[in-house]
């Protein structure tokens, strides 16, 4: 079946990471959305991509968490090289790296080379995180915090929504305004660069943290380092263009400027489908009616 409205947005390499998959506060729908409009030669899932942690706790897995999933596979079956690199809240699948599922690869992390011949370490990142690694009770309380700020965020901004106003994430503004999360989030930036300066690498992509970058020189190192961001709140994709440009897409303006796109387009089709007779430039002449034959007697 030929594919309505406007056409996917290609790319050559996309990455996505902390979908959260079985997590409440995921935006799956809009997750969904993004890939069912998009095309790419490679995918990278850069971990965290089901939230086993929360899976444990409690089982949710709607039906747009289902739909995210089809869209990756279909991807797969359609010739994108898709690989999945298990994070800190997926590590379960860990175990099963170097084999392959439905089309897509498991490794723990991969290397990727961008049309412009530079070489990038692609990991979710969490190996580099002292509080995971040396405190994982410490780091699962985080977890629920972070939870109970979601529910939350999602209250302020349906308030917010009912008076006009825009999204305003504002769990990711507590987190900013933390000045040990900045120290955090430098630190975690600059452990990374120096393993993609270890391993003779000129950058790293990442997630983990939930904060998007794209950054191509970082500290003067000549180490470009990349962040995935996160479908949880920011909604952000990596993308690397045909001439290995590597730019961080905002999914929720991607994604309204496709709907809008599909409303135009099917307006447009609609507008054709209706006719109005043209005006005729002369008026038409009036056939005179021609009286009835007069009735015979006798002749039924």
């Amino acid at each position: 079946m030929p594919r309505s409205g406007p056409p996917r947005c290609r790319y050559r390499t996309v990455w996505i990471s902390d979908t959260h998959l079985g997590a409440v506060g995921a935006q799956a729908d809009e997750l969904a959305f993004f890939l069912k409009n998009i095309s790419c030669d490679e995918l990278f899932l850069v971990g965290d991509i089901i939230d086993m942690w929360r899976l444990k706790q409690r089982w949710w897995w709607p039906a747009a968490h289902n739909t995210v999933v089809r869209r990756i596979m279909k991807m797969a079956g359609r010739g994108t090289r898709v690989v999945f690199i298990p994070g800190n809240h997926d590590d379960g699948a860990r175990q099963f790296a170097g084999h392959e599922f439905g089309g897509i690869e498991i490794a723990l992390n991969a290397t990727h080379t961008t049309a412009d011949g530079r070489h990038l370490l692609v990991c979710h990142g969490d190996q580099y995180d002292l509080v995971v690694q040396h405190h994982q009770l410490l780091s699962k309380a985080g977890a629920i915090a972070y939870d109970m700020l979601l529910v939350v965020n999602r209250w302020w901004n349906r308030w917010r929504a009912f008076r006009g106003q825009p999204y305003y994430s504002l769990s990711a503004d507590i987190k900013q305004s933390v000045k040990k999360v900045c120290q955090f989030v430098s630190n975690f930036e600059q452990e990374l660069v120096a393993e993609a300066r270890r391993g003779g690498f000129h950058g790293v992509v990442c997630g983990h943290i939930h904060k998007s970058a794209c950054e191509a020189d970082v500290g003067g190192a000549g180490i470009a380092y990349y962040n995935c961001g996160d479908w949880v709140e920011s909604c952000t994709a990596l993308v690397e263009h045909d001439d290995g440009r590597i730019e961080v897409i905002d999914g929720l303006a991607f994604n309204a400027k496709v709907r809008a796109a599909s409303a135009a387009d099917a307006a447009l089709h609609e507008a054709d489908d209706e006719w109005t007779p043209p005006a005729m430039p002369f008026p038409l002449p009036e056939v005179p009616t021609r009286p009835a034959p007069p009735r015979l007697e006798g002749v039924a």
